[in-house]
């Protein structure tokens, strides 16, 4: 989605760098009302809509319908609930792994190809920072996560030669409404105010603070720019430094 939270993010950034956009979400209505302020921030770019579920087929095509020929493409979509394992059946896993893993190869599917027969594409997929250091109760991102990154891993080597990258953001904490709505449910289970444990969450990150958005919208743009153009199948975490280790 990049309506809200870390897409919207990049949405902002990428039109703030000169990019004409086709914004794809769910829900009309929020998608509209972030497209109209990504409008008045940016008002010499184009910026198109399509409200469509993009782990549909008819929702891809929808969104290739309105943008058939991207020379970007960023894949972003919301991370499954989280629980234990003991409980998912196969649907709920059908459910993370079409949102947060085969979206994205469907959509790179029907993209690379025309970007590399131009010379130039890029493509980010968001991704979470639980790719590198799993968290347990968060299985079905882990999971599905971690497969999307194994593919990128193969096909961005393909791509590089013809002018197409490949990579994935990880975030950390960023201050999103996700991000407060977990702490709303952590706070529940534990007795604290929400208050409470935003700090103590934000004292355990060596940053000693959350991300923000437009950080993140940045290294967005950065990866999408004609500079990085010999950076591909990686894996960028922005997490304040919390991963603690040297690779």
């Amino acid at each position: 989605s990049a309506s809200r939270g870390l897409g919207y993010a990049c949405a902002t950034r990428q039109a703030l760098e000169g990019v004409d956009e086709v914004m794809a979400a769910r829900t009309r209505d929020t998608m509209e009302e972030a497209a109209d302020r990504i409008r008045a921030e940016a008002p010499g770019v184009t910026i198109g809509t399509v409200a469509a579920d993009v782990t549909a087929d008819d929702g891809i095509q929808a969104l290739l319908a309105a943008c058939p020929e991207p020379d970007i493409l960023v894949n972003n979509a919301g991370g499954p609930p989280p629980g234990d394992f003991r409980d998912w059946d196969r649907e709920t896993w059908h459910k993370a792994i079409d949102a947060n893993m085969l979206a994205a190869i469907f959509l790179m599917k029907e993209t690379v190809d025309g970007m590399m027969a131009r010379g130039f594409g890029r493509v980010v997929n968001i991704t979470s920072g639980a790719v590198k250091a799993p968290i347990s109760i968060l299985g079905l991102s882990n999971g599905a996560r971690a497969g999307l990154t194994g593919f990128v891993a193969g096909l961005s080597r393909e791509t590089v030669a013809r002018g197409v990258t490949i990579n994935n953001l990880l975030p950390g904490p960023f201050d999103t409404d996700r991000l407060a709505s977990n702490f709303a449910a952590r706070a529940k289970r534990e007795g604290k105010t929400p208050d409470q444990v935003r700090q103590e969450s934000a004292a355990h990150n060596p940053a000693r603070r959350f991300g923000d958005p437009d950080e993140f919208g940045a290294a967005c743009a950065f990866l999408c720019s004609v500079h990085a153009g010999f950076m591909t199948g990686q894996n960028i975490l922005l997490d304040g430094g919390a991963f603690p280790g040297t690779l």
